[in-house]
């Protein structure tokens, strides 16, 4: 059973002085840290006989198919254009996958299987997007899937025959419905609904009856139901109804009231469960602050994780896939410095066996540490981050880049990013803030953000460049900001708003009009609307604002040089967002390195498109920020 999901949704002490310092990086090669990874995203079948992994064709990632202790596997697909986005075990004899064109975001499904036969399209609809509902673990044959094809504008659930291709709808979408949920034995029972700023909950006990409306909240509270209780008579929620923070509680769903608080803590919101199907309970739940944290529920549990940590030492450790009978497990670990390793485990024979480097070829000792920081905003708020410093210079005077998450309703967390470890290994230290907005940290500071684009939000990354500069670590001449997504909208802000901080700037398919924008959007968002003007602005009432913080009315306060990157088939952030700020400059009789990839969408998925990027990237920066003084 898949959980819900809705569309929308410490302090660093450097020592003063250091007896000596390590030994400069090598520096890597741009396809170092790009490349597709050697083998990923490796799963175990139902039955525990088999695994699989995504790994390159043609540098395209495709699925793979090995049985457990052999030597070979064989590849069962052959995709060529784009990597597969992601793919599923429906059962012990089939995959499931799904791909889109482009980068425009219209998924399909397909499934082949494991020996690589009958492979057939199964939602393969012109400009249609696939949503994965319910695997239906216990029904071989069929899954629950979302399909826009009826209206683009919202998603109606599908029965799925994964061999035929046949598809039964289960409920038509009357237009309001955001998200789709089913019980243990995958009925649809729990519908949630929005008007644009408020969710309703619907419920019905059986597939025969009704959905009717149980509890209506702001879209400002959360009841995000995880699964059903293992009776199927209420559900496993994480919620914020009279609290800041997420808890996870039992929610009485057919009267729309909390039963019991299972667990709440005070630094985060929880962030979600990991539970056994097969003995019916919950394991545990986790949550994020520096990094992630856990609480037990149950102790064999408790005993094989804290086991498992303490064979993988210095390594972030998560249990990826399992079997069915869940005594066989793929376990997942990285660190800052590694994007890490698989290992299989067996539970009876205590075994743990590596099987694959996702990226041998890169040494960690090259690498660089990413520290925990915090800094205080100029309202009194606390900002969470994270700091890498390049390796084998002091910590001070150094070139910096600056780089805002995208999202904005996201945050970043420590681990592994290429993005940061290349800056670094190229001699720059890289600042990552959790401005306000950012997920995990509470209701209070997630609504601080609200129509506080290019405002608050952008001071908090302002003072992240402030801090920096007052520790002595940035040299404030020598300062880049870069981003993608909101981030980019954030790097064009800075630009404009505070010229003053910024030496150079890169815009990674980024917002630049608040107007267009909107106007964009992909049309499965647009019921959210309402929401989104409230968050954001509204484009009729709140018309000076947007205009204010839209960087392309204010591309005369541009100082630095900018180097924009764009995806042509770009479903959230249109094309024409990159395209007139990089006019309006030109029309100034400024410059702009301008990169447009015609075969990608929101960021770039082929690896050849991210060597250009980054290839240009690092040289644009190295151009801006006087790379001879970084030696």
């Amino acid at each position: 059973m898949k959980k819900l999901i809705f569309l929308i949704l410490i302090t660093l002490g450097l020592a003063s002085c250091q007896p000596s310092l390590p030994p400069k990086a090598t520096k890597l090669n741009v396809e170092d840290f790009f490349r597709n990874p050697e083998k990923t995203s490796f799963q175990l079948s139902p039955d525990g006989e088999y695994f699989s992994y995504l790994a390159p064709y043609e540098t395209r990632l495709n699925v793979f198919i090995q049985k457990i202790g052999d030597e070979e596997a064989i590849r069962i697909t052959s995709e060529t254009e784009r990597d597969i986005a992601g793919y599923l075990w429906a059962n012990n004899k089939r995959i499931l996958f799904l791909k889109d064109t482009g980068g425009d975001e219209n998924y399909h499904l397909y499934g082949v299987n494991i020996d690589g036969s009958e492979l057939k399209g199964l939602t393969v609809f012109d400009k249609v997007r696939t949503e994965l509902i319910d695997e239906l673990d216990e029904i071989e044959e069929e899954v629950i899937v979302g399909l826009n094809k009826r209206n683009p504008t919202v998603f109606d659930p599908y029965r799925l025959n994964i061999v035929s291709g046949e598809l039964t709808m289960l409920a038509e979408n009357p237009g309001n419905i955001m998200g789709w949920m089913t019980d243990h034995e995958g009925k649809l029972r729990i519908a949630v609904a929005s008007d644009g700023v408020n969710t309703t909950y619907l419920y019905r006990d059986t597939e025969k009856d009704e959905f009717a409306p149980v509890l209506t909240t702001s879209f400002r509270e959360t009841v995000n139901p995880i699964l059903f209780t293992f009776d199927n008579k209420m559900v496993y929620a994480l919620s914020n109804l009279e609290r800041d923070k997420n808890a996870l509680v039992i929610f009485d769903i057919a009267n729309g009231k909390e039963s019991e608080v299972i667990l709440e803590i005070d630094e985060a919101d929880l962030s979600g469960v990991v539970y056994s199907e097969k003995d019916k309970k919950l394991l545990s739940s986790y949550w994020y602050t520096d990094k992630r944290k856990a609480k037990f529920f149950d102790d064999e549990f408790k005993v094989m994780t804290e086991k498992l940590i303490s064979e993988l030492p210095d390594r972030e450790v998560r249990i990826a896939s399992h079997n069915k009978a869940e005594d066989k497990f793929m376990i997942r670990t990285f660190s800052d410095k590694t994007s890490g390793e698989y290992y299989f485990y067996d539970l009876e024979k205590d075994e743990l066996t590596l099987l694959a480097e996702l990226t041998p070829w890169i040494d960690s000792d090259n690498l660089c540490d990413m520290e925990p920081i915090s800094y205080t905003s100029r309202d009194g708020l606390t900002i969470q981050g994270y700091l890498t410093l390049p390796k084998g210079y002091k910590p001070e005077n150094l070139p910096v880049v600056i780089n805002p998450h995208g999202g904005p309703w996201a945050r970043d967390y420590w681990g592994y990013n290429p993005e940061v470890q290349f800056l670094a290994n190229n001699g720059y230290a890289v600042l990552q803030m959790n401005f306000r907005g950012s997920t995990g940290f509470g209701k209070a500071f997630w609504e601080a953000s609200f129509k506080q684009w290019g405002k608050t939000m952008q001071d908090d990354i302002s003072d992240g460049v402030l801090w920096l500069i007052n520790q002595g670590i940035a040299d404030p001449d020598r300062v880049a900001i870069y981003g993608g997504s909101y981030g980019g909208y954030a790097t064009l802000a800075g630009l404009c708003f505070t010229p003053e901080l910024y030496a150079a700037g890169v815009d990674y398919v980024g917002v630049s009009n608040m107007f267009t924008f909107m106007n964009t959007i992909p049309p499965y968002w647009k019921p959210l609307l309402d929401m989104l003007y409230e968050m954001v602005g509204n484009p009729v009432t709140d018309s000076l604002m947007l205009a204010e913080v839209s960087p392309v009315y204010h591309v005369d306060k541009i100082q630095a040089p900018l180097f924009v990157a764009q995806g042509a088939n770009d479903p959230r952030v249109n094309i024409n967002e990159s395209d007139q700020i990089v006019n309006a400059l030109k029309e100034r009789g400024i410059n702009v390195e301008y990169m447009v990839k015609d075969n990608e969408g929101h960021g770039f998925a082929n690896e050849e498109n991210r060597f250009d990027f980054y290839r240009a990237m690092i040289a644009f920066l190295d151009k801006h920020l006087k790379e001879e003084s970084l030696e």
